[in-house]
């Protein structure tokens, strides 16, 4: 009886304070983007685009190369993903040996067995699909950032909006890969409930306070728009003139 109150307590705990931790982090980076990693690359990575189209001819290969890179990697991680899917369907319909002799503390029954190797597939199977996605916007960036906008339409609003639509596939492309890294965190507390409800809630707390550190930043690291620099450098001058 202990060991399913611990099984009905501390799981549903955990995943809660992964689901609340997460639902912070949202907010952090809609209110506050500059104070979170994602939020500072997300901007950074517009004032990218921006630059890498202002000189298309000469810039084209560089830009390229960098989406294609990014294309690497969320194909490494679908490829992973689909692979350990394939791996915990075997596992759960293959084998007639003694299951439980695999837990350490816990609910040992075949029907607890088979949703928590349930609940990694299906969460497997979100990483694959995030992952899939980001190739799919990498992939329209990598074809939109060589666009000779300038040549297409005279007016600056129309360049704008080019831009900013270019910039805001790449960020998606980066967003479902960032989805599926996180598929891939949430696997791990899931993975250690096999375990024992102990592990997994104790993993859930670790993690959270692992990706404390590594979602929130303190460094802004801000990319200065180029006609912002100019507009400052203007401004200086006229200070200059002013007092001289």
């Amino acid at each position: 009886m202990e060991k399913s109150v611990l099984e009905y307590v501390l799981v549903p705990a955990g995943l809660l304070v992964m689901l609340a931790y997460h639902a912070w982090l949202l907010h952090r980076i809609v209110k506050y983007p500059h104070k979170t990693v994602i939020g500072v690359n997300a901007i950074n990575r517009r004032f990218w685009v921006q630059a890498m189209m202002e000189d298309s001819p000469k810039n084209g290969v560089l830009a390229v190369q960098t989406l294609r890179n990014n294309i690497m990697a969320s194909t490494l991680l679908a490829s992973t993903a689909i692979m350990l899917t394939s791996l915990i369907g075997l596992l759960m319909t293959g084998g007639d040996g003694d299951r439980s002799a695999f837990f350490v503390f816990g609910d040992k029954g075949t029907r607890s067995f088979s949703v928590k190797f349930f609940a990694i597939l299906v969460c497997f199977l979100i990483a694959f699909l995030f992952n899939v996605q980001s190739v799919r916007y990498y992939s329209h960036g990598s074809i939109l950032v060589n666009v000779p906008y300038k040549k297409m339409s005279p007016h600056h609003r129309h360049h704008q909006v080019t831009v900013e639509y270019v910039a805001a596939t790449v960020n998606r492309g980066s967003y479902f890969w960032s989805f599926g890294l996180r598929a891939f965190y949430f696997s791990l507390p899931l993975f250690l409930w096999i375990f024992g409800p102990v592990s997994m809630f104790v993993s859930c707390l670790v993690l959270v306070v692992m990706l404390y550190f590594l979602d929130v930043t303190f460094d802004f690291g801000w990319a200065v728009a180029p006609h912002q620099e100019d507009d400052d450098d203007v401004r200086g001058r006229n200070r200059d003139e002013e007092r001289g």
